[in-house]
């Protein structure tokens, strides 16, 4: 047995940069404590997410309003990431921020430990009016850690099977799906667990796991931050789409252990191996768009066992 315990948040973030360090600081040693070497904070959990998605008919003085209260934008060599690399040491912290590139602003994340970044993400999918302050990002890569292979997406990305399709092709064993997803835009629900995106939320996640049979852990944000409610639903998805822990429509801290390598092995080995058995030959109409056609070999850490 090969056990990994994963802890994952659904907690509040603002624009106060202590406040966040404070509450990251709390995460981690409450994931240390239980045992975890894994954690996963939610998108945004550096000063916070953008207080209102605009786009429509949003006005020019609520549109410059918006642009004048976005996030600080870091630098992945500067001292705020420097600083949870030192808070985490040997344990393993995604979470996700805005990414300074010069002039332009990404949506990022990171995966990282004491001894630094080991992989980084800028958000692919972007919402209504989330591209008036953030450029896209252009690329989906796995990446090794002491934990095993892992993939990182943001919020939306997790509405388009492609996304972590893309990373379990090359490899990933432990998808992260960081979000600030907020309640439905119009006609949302007094309850939380009422909310028709707080059930989208949890559709996506449990079928992104199963479809490509990972380890799905999806964190996110917590209560309000300008005209966002957000849902929570922080949850560890196992590959065969069980929900092994969950925080539910509270903030939290959900954790779970798993042997990841055994848990892909009863997944794949029952007869449907999704990646295995998939026809790309015939999805021509899906990625003609774009002449991206054919079939990339399966990654080794994939096929082994599977002839």
């Amino acid at each position: 047995m090969n056990d990994l315990t994963i802890s994952v948040a659904a907690a509040e973030f603002g624009r106060d940069m202590e406040s966040c360090y404070r509450t990251i600081g709390a995460l981690i040693e409450t994931a240390r404590a239980r045992g975890s070497r894994l954690l996963v904070l939610p998108e945004a959990c550096l000063g916070g997410y953008l207080p209102s998605l605009g786009g429509g008919d949003e006005s020019d003085e609520a549109r410059r309003r918006r642009l004048r209260s976005l996030p600080p934008a870091l630098a992945l060599d500067g001292p705020e990431l420097r600083h949870i690399a030192a808070m985490a040491g040997d344990l393993v912290v995604t979470l996700g921020f805005c990414e300074s590139d010069g002039e332009v602003r990404y949506n990022a994340a990171v995966t990282l430990t004491g001894d630094g970044i080991l992989g980084s993400y800028r958000k692919v999918h972007q919402p209504l009016g989330e591209n008036l302050c953030y450029a896209a990002g252009s690329e989906y890569r796995a990446f090794d850690t002491p934990v095993g292979r892992m993939g990182m997406q943001i919020c939306y990305d997790k509405a388009f099977p492609e996304a972590a399709r893309a990373l379990a092709l090359d490899g990933a064993q432990i998808i992260t799906s960081l979000s600030a997803w907020p309640t439905a835009r119009t006609g949302a629900a007094d309850r939380l667990e009422d909310d028709r995106w707080t059930q989208r939320f949890d559709i996506f996640d449990r079928a992104r796991a199963v479809e490509n049979q990972v380890v799905w852990v999806a964190s996110n944000q917590a209560g309000t931050f300008g005209s966002l409610r957000f849902v929570c639903s922080a949850k560890i998805v196992g590959p065969g789409g069980e929900v092994l822990a969950t925080t539910g429509t509270a903030p939290g801290l959900a954790t779970a252990t798993v042997d990841v390598d055994h848990a892909l092995q009863l997944a794949r080995d029952g007869g449907m191996y999704n990646l295995r058995d998939r026809r790309p030959e015939l999805y021509e109409s899906v990625v003609r768009r774009y002449g991206v056609v054919g079939q990339p070999d399966l990654p080794q850490t994939l096929a082994a066992g599977h002839a």
